[in-house]
């Protein structure tokens, strides 16, 4: 009979190639928010598969941004540097037919010595899977690769392949945590989350960047989660931004995350929001780690 392999693998790449799909497809449900925002993820995030023979420790990290701008930036640029680094497998992720600059400074992150698998993402978006053959070409000559592997985490396709691969890769060992448990974060984490998704959604390019969300209140009332939530911004031009008029910008995000939530806990919530102008937090140090980001 064969061992047992578990080990943990950090999906780490350039913004926006589609990690937090990538990993949603390979759990089999949402865990990790989405936009088409780049630096949506800021925390790390274990999603959990377990199957016969296997357990696949997944770790969603920050898309590794070309520029440090602020302190808020270097610490995502750690977590995901950190990610790559600590895990029994790096899977870098690409985007098909499109290898830029940043992904080239996203990989030399990944030590010399890691064991990298390159996910070749959006593979939907090519036509004519012979227009990707002098791409996986020259994608595979920029490094020694354990394999690579052209998925797409939208339909999921190739995603058993990927699998497959990872499992090869990974250590011998026991299960790490319960086979029916999907993620290390608790309720509390992924309401914070789901607020911040739906800013992302609502703001567009406006100023996703300059917000973050604190859970000040997480109360279980009987078959009620009573959750109270501050949106922190920069300055009181973004306040007014984020409330709209009447205030009605902030209620449609508050009542879009209230019905994510709800569907996520399997249980009816109540969300209280409010906004408040935390001057440059983006850049003060102080502030990020009290926000967990030190």
């Amino acid at each position: 009979m064969s061992e047992h392999k578990c080990g943990t693998i950090g999906l780490v790449g350039r913004p926006n190639t589609g990690k937090s799909s990538l990993l949603n497809r390979l759990i089999g449900q949402k865990l990790s928010i989405v936009s088409a925002k780049p630096q949506t993820t800021r925390h790390l995030l274990n999603g959990i598969l377990t199957v016969p023979g296997c357990q696949y420790v997944f770790v969603d990290s920050p898309g590794l941004p070309s520029e440090q701008k602020n302190v808020l930036h270097r610490a995502l640029t750690r977590r995901a540097v950190e990610a790559a680094r600590d895990v029994d497998v790096a899977v870098f992720v690409v985007e098909a037919g499109r290898f830029t600059p940043e992904d080239r400074a996203a990989l030399e992150r990944i030590p010399a010595e890691q064991r990298i698998v390159v996910a070749v993402n959006k593979l939907d978006t090519v036509k004519h899977r012979a227009e990707l053959i002098p791409f996986l070409d020259r994608l595979s000559k920029t490094r020694e690769f354990h394999a690579v592997v052209p998925v797409s985490a939208k339909t999921g396709r190739n995603i058993p392949e990927l699998l497959r691969v990872l499992r090869e890769a990974l250590p011998e060992g026991p299960p790490a945590y319960p086979e029916d448990q999907v993620t290390d974060r608790d309720e509390r984490f992924f309401a914070a989350e789901l607020l911040r998704e739906k800013i992302f959604e609502e703001l567009g390019q406006e100023l996703p960047y300059r917000c973050e969300v604190v859970i000040d209140s997480f109360k279980d009332d009987g078959r009620l989660r009573r959750i109270e939530a501050t949106i922190l911004v920069e300055r009181d031009s973004q306040k007014a931004i984020v409330l709209g008029t009447k205030g009605e910008r902030l209620k449609k995000m508050a009542t879009n995350a209230r019905k994510d939530m709800e569907k996520l806990f399997q249980g009816k919530v109540y969300l209280g929001t409010w906004v408040k102008v935390r001057k440059s937090w983006t850049d003060d140090a102080r502030v990020l780690r009290q926000l967990g980001y030190e």
